[in-house]
């Protein structure tokens, strides 16, 4: 049994998504850890109904600033302490004035190089897992939705980041590989003792690490150096495709962070009309991105006050939501319609390119990298899954 405390700053570096809460799959609940004064407490917020609210899960005493919350389907929040070199695990819900916690288990914490971090929700809501990234190995672990509490699910070699999830079942987890001074994106099928495939090869000396995935249309966002070397570049590609991964220019901004966040689904056979929201950091700030593949150019737009960076959920009509707190609205979604299909007329309104959200500059897409086989498909399993 390996784990270890993961704190903001490493999160960041092991490329591991971090936003001010997290969502689950299918967009019924979220969870956060907000700040009461100079203490911390667990938050569940109800995205499903008429309007947005927030439950306040408090303990007996404040939360660490680094705890991790996530939201179960079924309402309750899981929540993970480090306590006297272990991760303890516990699901939290709202009992009247006060707030019930069930105690699931621990995980060991031997070796302190040893990292632990909540993956994603799984689809379904039912699973939650955790990534405990050691020195030459890393190990999956069921920690909500077990039988016996904590279980062992998977072992892979390498140290691995990221998470992402292909399919709706719960089965098909993504992850980051990084083996002999590269990092690959893998498939491990949980359902299969943890048996490891290769998804991602851009070329034979790129890092090509998986972002976001729709598991409706099978499109990736990807992030690779292969394009150009030493410079990392965010492409998409489709699951299973012969056609090489595309780098669009538009998603190329100098000095300024661009990351995906959420993509729009039941856009089955059409990965093109994906509407994707991307968050851009740069030095004026935060704002928001919205873009399909078939379009040359980003739409940008201001982020809500308050807005919970990094956390957003497309619907399936093709409207993102985005949750934000503030002293007024202490539980709001704002919502943001998505760009329309590309018309191939550079003058339609809202298809400008960009430096900001102020500063619109169109530019062309650069020819695309000579790849046979860029989202190599290795197992036909895995391409009937992802297409149901």
């Amino acid at each position: 049994m390996t784990a270890c405390a993961i704190e903001p700053e490493a999160a960041a570096e092991d490329g591991a998504p971090r936003s001010g809460c997290t969502i689950t799959a299918d967009g019924a609940y979220a969870a956060r850890l907000a700040l009461d004064g100079d203490s911390w407490f667990p938050e569940r917020w109800t995205l499903d109904g008429p309007e947005p609210y927030a439950v306040p899960l408090p303990g007996n005493q404040p939360e660490e600033p680094g705890t991790e919350v996530q939201p179960m389907g079924d309402g309750r929040v899981l929540i993970c302490r480090r306590a006297a070199g272990r991760h303890v695990f516990s699901l939290l819900y709202p009992t009247g004035p006060d707030t019930g916690e069930l105690l699931i288990g621990a995980v060991e914490c031997p070796d302190e190089d040893t990292r632990l971090r909540l993956l994603p929700p799984a689809p379904g809501g039912e699973k939650a897992y955790a990534l405990a990234v050691g020195r030459r190995s890393s190990t999956v672990w069921l920690v909500a939705g077990g039988a016996f509490g904590p279980e062992h699910v998977a072992e892979i070699p390498g140290r691995c980041s990221g998470g992402v999830w292909l399919d709706r079942t719960g089965r098909m987890l993504v992850l980051d590989r990084e083996v002999g001074g590269r990092t690959k994106a893998v498939v491990v099928d949980l359902e299969r003792a943890g048996e490891v495939s290769p998804l991602l090869q851009i070329a034979d000396g790129s890092d090509d690490r998986l972002l976001l995935a729709d598991p409706d249309s099978g499109l990736l966002l990807i992030r690779s150096d292969a394009p150009s070397p030493g410079e990392e570049r965010l492409g998409w590609g489709v699951l299973g495709s012969t056609l090489p991964v595309r780098f669009p220019e538009c998603l190329r901004l100098p000095d300024c962070a661009v990351t995906p966040f959420a993509i729009q689904p039941d856009q089955v056979l059409m990965p093109e009309s994906c509407g994707v929201a991307l968050r851009f950091e740069g030095s004026v700030g935060s704002w928001v991105g919205l873009w399909r593949p078939d379009r040359r150019q980003v739409l940008h737009l201001p982020a809500p006050e308050g807005w919970l960076a990094g956390a957003g959920l497309w619907t399936r009509d093709g409207v993102l939501q985005l949750p934000y707190a503030t002293a007024e609205v202490p539980c709001g979604v704002a919502r943001m319609v998505a760009p329309p299909g590309e018309t191939g007329e550079s003058g339609d309104p809202g298809e400008s390119g960009g430096a900001g959200p102020e500063g619109p500059v169109s530019e062309p897409d650069p020819p695309e990298p000579v790849a046979p086989r860029p989202v190599p498909l290795q197992q036909a399993p895995l391409g009937r899954l992802v297409t149901k």
